[in-house]
């Protein structure tokens, strides 16, 4: 049974019993509780501390658990509706509202409840994390000298080597920014880039996360569509034209939420319109990683073929390990590094010290490559599973290109279908999917949803969810008409 699930069961089952407890009163003791209840003492650990959390139990260290005593009277509540006309009245004078709607990117954060399979996920399953080897580097970097220090402001110089190594090209340690994460380095870029109510480029579809960072820093999305070859420069082209646009944010390797790789044809024509029109390309490199068994050689980063300093480079581990081991990097050349820098350490001042020597540790050691390997071979087996399961079971699911690479497909629904209904009969049905408007920065030409199968289990639950994916579709998808 899966840790996250026995610990809700144990949690239901102690709450049960509280009343054989007087307030006050000690439950037995974690080694008694995991004789009866044949869970871990880990599993124990932390019904606990959810109890803890929860107000109903106090642990006492030594002493053990006990019955926590009711609650004072709950203070009253407050009258906020002041905030309404406050928050209105703060946007009136943008050009672009800063509100975010962060619907887009908590659906791929949120866990969905007990029993519903994953497909909405955006990370691996704790299966195919390197648990082992990142606590085997969090504890080696934990005992460095100097690992609770104050780490440089840039990062720790030889995680910066080891970035602009995998990057190549031109790029340099002294070019690399040590960031926490994916979209904090987006963040930071976005900012750095363009002033509040400039338009942006980006891909249509992107990635929903993308358009927040976008919409939250006043910026305005201009739409770039794609193909199965990624962005059409002669459209990027016009974008630039017609937007006066300085920045067009693209993921050339894999792309959420097509997969399309940018076609080698078009490398060329991207940096080159870009540099025409005087503009900055943030690559958000985010799944070099998590390229599949029969992926073939992969066409190198842009910023390795730009030696003007028109590519931001962002890059990641986070995808390839844990949603946790939030540690990436900002690769950039000339003035601009200077305005990334500054911008980051108003932020967040540094990355913690330890969580980089971890990454130092885990990238070099031999545990790291066979991570890799072994993610690749696993993410192209649930592919594989995907796809034929999709094929056989629900024909009428659209599905334009097969990606060798990344942990998700993309799906078109049939003309007339209600996305968000299909999404809720998918969700009544025990699956989590992501639907496919939040990727759209403007009216999407069809609806569509993301299937990620990288969250789950394995294959068994990936054949479950597409066999549960059809009563979704006998509810919420359009009669067949004759033509």
């Amino acid at each position: 049974m899966h840790e996250r699930s026995s610990v809700i069961e144990l949690v239901e089952q102690l709450r049960r019993e509280f009343g054989r407890y007087s307030p006050g009163g000690k439950l037995p003791s974690s080694r008694a509780l995991v004789e009866r209840f044949r869970v871990s003492p880990v599993t124990v650990s932390r019904a606990l501390a959810q109890l803890a959390a929860e107000g109903l139990v106090v642990t006492r260290p030594g002493a053990g658990a006990f019955r926590a005593r009711p609650p004072r009277a709950a203070a009253p509540v407050g009258d906020t509706s002041w905030q309404e006309v406050s928050l209105s009245a703060d946007g009136a004078g943008e050009l672009v509202p800063r509100s975010v709607d962060a619907s887009g990117v908590t659906v791929s954060l949120s866990a969905p409840p007990p029993g519903v399979i994953e497909f909405n996920g955006g990370y691996l399953h704790p299966s195919l994390q390197p648990e082992r080897a990142m606590a085997a580097a969090l504890a080696r970097a934990g005992r460095r000298p100097g690992a609770w220090g104050r780490p440089p402001l840039d990062g720790l110089p030889e995680l910066r080597e080891w970035f602009a190594r995998t990057v190549g090209g031109p790029a340099t340690a002294a070019e690399v920014l040590v960031s926490g994460g994916g979209q904090a380095s987006l963040t930071t870029a976005l900012r750095a880039l363009a002033p509040p109510g400039a338009p942006v480029l980006v891909e249509s579809p992107t990635y929903p996360g993308m358009l927040a960072i976008a919409r939250s820093a006043g910026l305005r999305p201009v739409p770039v569509p794609v193909d199965a070859d990624g962005v059409r420069p002669e459209l990027l082209a016009d974008a630039f034209r017609a937007s006066g646009a300085r920045v067009f944010v693209c993921q050339p390797l894999f792309q959420n939420p097509t997969g399309a790789v940018l076609a080698a044809d078009r490398r060329a024509q991207v940096l080159g319109i870009a540099r025409e029109a005087g503009a900055f390309v943030v690559e958000d490199d985010f799944v070099r990683r998590l390229a599949h068994e029969d992926a073939g050689p992969l066409p190198r980063p842009l910023a390795a073929e730009d030696p003007d300093g028109v590519v931001v480079h962002v890059g990641s581990l986070t995808k390839a390990t844990s949603p946790s081991f939030r540690v990436s990097a900002l690769i950039a050349r000339g003035p601009v590094l200077e305005r990334l820098r500054a911008i980051q350490v108003v932020d967040s001042f540094f990355v913690p010290r330890p969580l980089q020597e971890a990454a130092l540790e885990l990238v070099g050691s031999p545990a790291w490559p066979r991570h890799l390997r072994s993610v690749a071979a696993e993410l192209r087996a649930r592919r594989d599973a995907m796809t034929a399961a999709l094929r056989l079971r629900l024909p009428r699911l659209a599905l334009p290109h097969i990606p060798s690479g990344g942990y998700h497909l993309w799906l078109r629904l049939p003309d007339g279908t209600d996305e968000t209904a299909f999404a809720a009969a998918a969700l009544r049905a025990g699956v989590a999917l992501a639907p496919g408007r939040p990727y759209f920065s403007a009216e999407p030409p069809a609806a569509h949803v993301r299937l990620s199968f990288a969250a789950v289990a394995g294959t068994a639950e990936i054949a479950e969810g597409v066999r549960r994916l059809e009563a979704a579709c006998e509810e919420a998808l359009p009669a067949n008409r004759s033509t």
